[in-house]
């Protein structure tokens, strides 16, 4: 058959050429997937960077109340919660978006300002929607290497800024996979190196995990200060222990940003019961900031177990750990999953024997290194 008449009958061949080689998102497995599959009763899932301590108990106090009025539509402003996320962030209400989690503010951002052949530049390794969004829209996503030391290349990273024209500046910070993170005054240099017209776009998923180190960049301070485009990214998934619910939000630079992505976006985009939870979850900082403290320590104890053992295990300032296992990630994690253990293989070309994995309970770590040490192939002195 040629390949003009199986493209006569291919459900693929109807799609745009750029959808056609489109990745697929690695979304990672679930519990029930392993249990299943394995037969095994307990299964410890550090592969999506949840927070094992849950939401607010006060948030989830209101549930009974949320639920009675699921037969109604949300509010499609989600007024509620932007009223809350300004009086927390000194962002005015129409400066902020609200989204189905951050990875669908993503999406529309792309949607909103990326054209075929507009250049976009991010890292490597990265979240997978900084390239692949992108690249569904058919802008070219240059992707600028780590250091061997797992930190931001910043040299690279300024000579990619200026070389050729940039529509797009896009990365997390801190970085996910690999937890480091960049100082306010790299930030500011950077973004100093970028063209006057560049949308910059701040992935600070796990910004409630980074924020206290002394050294971390106040993205909104540097951003206020300077006439380009911004846009700052957050998320309710990770420290506020509502990854079930997506809701993530967006804060702009202006609100002309704000209402080209309202153009883009669903007109009931999150749900009732992911706003409301939202809201409540804000007025509880300190259920928050316990779990994330209570996260970091483990995530200490966590990186010198590894580092004991002879694993060069990368500066992390998010709940999540990213380390060289020194052997294909893809089948250690296999073996690991014959345990229970579930962990993200990384699969981008030069990190293949890259794992990261997610911060939870002493006594998760404690099941994951157990069974680490069972299906780990022996580290030999020479590679050491």
């Amino acid at each position: 058959m040629t390949a003009a008449s199986d493209c006569q009958t291919s459900s693929l061949c109807l799609a745009r050429t750029e959808v056609r080689h489109l990745p697929v998102y690695n979304a990672g497995l679930s519990e029930e997937a392993v249990r299943a599959k394995y037969g095994i009763s307990r299964i410890t899932k550090l592969g999506s960077n949840e927070n094992p301590y849950g939401p607010s108990p006060a948030a989830l106090g209101h549930w009974a109340e949320i639920a009675s009025s699921l037969f109604r539509y949300p509010d499609a402003s989600a007024e509620g919660l932007r009223e809350e996320l300004s009086r927390q962030t000194g962002i005015d209400t129409n400066r902020i978006v609200i989204g189905n989690g951050s990875e669908q503010i993503i999406r529309m951002i792309c949607e909103a300002f990326l054209s075929p052949a507009d250049r976009l530049v991010t890292v490597l390794p990265s979240f997978g929607l900084h390239l692949i969004w992108p690249q569904m829209m058919g802008a070219r996503a240059e992707a600028i290497p780590m250091t061997p030391e797992a930190r931001f290349d910043l040299p690279a990273l300024h000579q990619a800024v200026t070389s050729a024209p940039l529509k797009v500046l896009m990365f997390s910070n801190p970085s996910n996979p690999v937890g480091c993170m960049m100082t306010g005054d790299a930030m500011q240099a950077l973004i100093d190196a970028c063209p006057a017209d560049t949308l910059i776009v701040i992935d600070e998923a796990y910004w409630e995990y980074a924020r206290s180190s002394q050294d971390y960049a106040d993205s909104l301070s540097i951003l206020e200060k300077q006439s380009r485009p911004w846009i700052v990214l957050r998320t309710f998934s990770k420290a506020y222990g509502l990854a079930g619910l997506r809701v993530g939000y967006a804060l702009t630079s202006d609100p002309g940003l704000t209402a080209v992505m309202t153009r883009v976006r669903d007109p009931f985009n999150s749900n009732s019961a992911a706003l409301e939870m939202a809201r409540l979850s804000l007025l509880d900082q300190d259920h928050m900031l316990r779990t994330v403290d209570s996260t970091l320590t483990e995530g200490r104890a966590l990186k010198s177990a590894l580092e004991k053992r002879g694993y060069f295990v990368a500066q992390s300032f998010a709940n999540f750990l990213f380390f060289d296992a020194r052997e294909s990630a893809s089948d250690l994690a296999g073996r690991l999953l014959e345990h229970g253990i579930i962990v993200k293989p990384w699969k981008e070309t030069g990190y293949e024997n890259w794992i990261r994995v997610s911060i939870a309970r002493s006594e998760d770590s404690h099941a994951f290194l157990q069974a680490f040490d069972h299906v780990r192939k022996p580290l030999h002195s020479s590679a050491a």
